[in-house]
């Protein structure tokens, strides 16, 4: 007969009551404490063997970490007494005279008080009044003062000068869940011990030597999920592995504990996860359908989600996470692989959406519908690039079109007819015909070429206002020749004078320009390009000032294409008869002229487009002496 069937049938004989896991196996000693609690059994270990002792200690901790537990043993080392050990210490292996008494809360000496029915300034002048007098029979009259943020402040300001200059023979030990809420005037007065959560390895060990004491089969996935629904508590485990026991009739079942609990399959949760990430709509809500209708709660299912996304983007970048005994073989595997194909900023998304998702289907009347709208929202932004991989595309995009404008169907906006997917990790990009847009109501500035009328003069560019519903393709920005003619054109000649002359290109596309700048460069000029840019072309632009030599500046170019040609022009068979014909003749300047042509469209071309022939002499040209 195992020790459960033994005791409950001693407790069905007697007619005493059941004791439930977390008082029969409360801690009753600093060792018991050592399961997530290592830091404070230190400090305290220390401070017994020094005899450094406080006179009021305040422990907090979220709830079922044990405060009232630890400060109970904390009572017990104060007073401990054998025959051999009259003194504080923390090895309690040996019961002592007061200490089962202490244990129990029925020591006349170990006065405990719930801060929660007892919060008035009366219940504080009583503890007052009695501590003028000595213990009993104890070494300390040890005062635990449970939930003491519930104190009103009167309360707390007539424990003040008490708890400043208590008598020798008293000691104080508060517990609170909200540390906050208690004023700092109290903690000042107070050393302070901040009990941790237990973490689900912890938890899963406990739970596994008390199932063993308690002649209980559990299965280890069993036991896992309730140390993750205990959420760092061991009372709270405790009862959850009471109530798995009682559902399973002295068997803990995964199965049991799951439908017990309303969690849905951690497996299943995997899966929906890599529905989700591949955009999957109808596998999802499949998916999800099949979990509610085994009686996973819809919350609870988000949730699931949300903590597996937590754990793919830990691993991302602590691998070692997966070594938590808590998780399971398919979360493990899954969990490496999705961290290694998924980008964190689909992570992030999903995160953000599943904390919004779980507020609103708490909320909702029908937390299943709610739930399923959460999921589709997750998977359509599975296919939506990053703001970052949009941005990017959209310049790929004007380049490839010959910095024409790009189409308005891109999906970055509120709506258009155009789509960017994704296909696991892959992406397919495809652009369909743009529905016509809304003019809007105020005209638009419009960049294009517009020949001048006036004769013997070159082309020039000008602004003019055009309407919205006949827009026309901006002038494209491929060179910082292209930036200097903008500035002409927009009659800005000191910006213009500024790009040739400290401006070295380093990397220039649509949006976005990095450079280096020559020495004398004024600290003003990249933002004041930045926001002509934006001005003049209508979108934004990112200059940025990089630490790469870069290209020459526009006018370092012109004076090394001077060079050459001056170089050129003295390789030229005829201009060297003409120099050796006349000592002391040196060449001052080469000037290149478009060869004549009866062509009336390549007439109209500017004479530059007679540089292109790699800085060879031609026909007509103009050299002088």
């Amino acid at each position: 007969m195992s020790d459960s069937e033994r005791q409950a049938k001693d407790a069905a004989s007697t007619g005493t009551g059941y004791r439930v896991l977390a008082r029969k196996y409360r801690p009753k000693d600093f060792t018991d404490l050592m399961v997530g609690q290592e830091p404070m059994v230190r400090t305290l270990t220390n401070a017994f063997e020094t005899g450094r002792i406080a006179q009021a200690y305040m422990l907090t901790g979220v709830r079922g970490v044990g405060k009232t537990t630890t400060a109970r043993i904390l009572a017990r080392g104060l007073n401990y007494k054998t025959a051999s050990i009259d003194r504080p210490t923390i090895d309690l292996r040996e019961p002592g005279e007061h200490c089962q008494a202490i244990m129990e809360g029925r020591h006349v000496d170990v006065i405990e008080m719930d801060a929660a029915s007892h919060t008035g300034i009366d219940d504080i002048r009583e503890i007052i009044e009695q501590v003028r007098y000595r213990p009993v029979s104890a070494r300390y009259k040890v005062y635990i003062i449970d939930e003491v943020h519930m104190l009103s402040t009167a309360a707390f300001n007539g424990l003040l000068k008490t708890l400043e200059e208590p008598p020798e023979h008293v000691k104080f030990i508060f517990a609170t869940t909200e540390i906050r809420k208690v004023p700092i005037t109290v903690l000042s007065r107070c050393q302070r011990f901040d009990l941790r959560r237990i973490s689900a390895s912890d938890l899963v060990g406990l739970f596994t030597t008390i199932a063993g004491k308690e002649g209980i089969e559990a299965e280890p996935e069993a036991l896992a999920m309730i140390a993750r629904a205990a959420e760092g508590s061991a009372r709270d485990g405790l009862s959850l592995l009471d109530q798995a026991i009682a559902h399973g009739s002295g068997f803990v079942a995964a199965e049991a504990v799951r439908a017990m609990l309303g969690l849905a399959d951690r497996a299943r949760i995997v899966d929906l996860f890599g529905h989700i990430v591949k955009g999957d709509v109808s596998a999802a809500l499949a998916e999800f359908n099949s979990q509610y209708e085994a009686g996973a709660n819809p919350v609870v299912v988000l949730t699931d989600l949300a903590d597996f996304t937590h754990l793919v983007t830990r691993l991302k970048y602590v691998p070692d996470a997966a070594d938590d005994p808590s998780l399971s073989e398919v979360e493990r595997t899954k969990a490496m692989e999705f961290a290694q194909g998924v980008a964190v900023t689909a992570l992030s998304r999903i995160w953000q959406m599943l904390l919004k998702g779980i507020a609103e289907t708490e909320n909702a009347s029908r937390t299943a519908g709610a739930a399923e709208m959460v999921l589709i929202r997750l998977a359509h932004a599975a296919h939506l690039p990053a703001p970052e991989d949009a941005a990017r595309r959209l310049a790929e995009f004007s380049e490839g079109n010959g910095g024409s404008r790009p189409s308005p169907s891109a999906p970055m906006g509120n709506g258009g007819g155009g789509a960017i997917s994704y296909q696991g990790n892959a992406m397919a990009r495809a652009v369909e015909t743009p529905a016509p847009r809304p003019a809007p109501s105020a005209p638009v500035a419009m960049l294009r070429a517009v020949p001048n009328t006036q004769p013997d003069s070159q082309p020039v560019g000008r602004i003019e206002q055009r309407p919205a519903e006949a827009p026309k393709p901006l002038v494209p920005v491929n060179s910082m020749a292209d930036i200097a003619e903008l500035a002409s054109q927009k009659r800005d000649p000191k910006l213009k004078a500024l790009v040739r002359t400290f401006v070295r290109p380093v990397k220039l596309e649509p949006g976005r320009l990095d450079v280096s700048l020559t020495p004398g460069a004024p600290g003003t000029l990249l933002n004041e390009l930045a926001v002509k840019l934006k001005e003049w072309t209508g979108i934004h632009w990112i200059v940025s000032l990089s630490r790469e030599e870069g290209q020459p500046t526009l006018v370092e170019a012109e004076a090394n294409a001077q060079k050459q040609r001056v170089a050129d022009a003295r390789q030229d068979p005829d201009v060297a008869a003409i120099l050796a014909q006349f000592p002391g003749a040196k060449i001052i300047d080469v000037r290149v002229r478009a060869p004549e042509t009866d062509d009336e469209e390549e007439a109209a071309a500017p004479p530059a487009a007679a540089e292109s022939v790699d800085g060879d002499i031609l026909p007509g040209d103009d050299i002088e002496f």
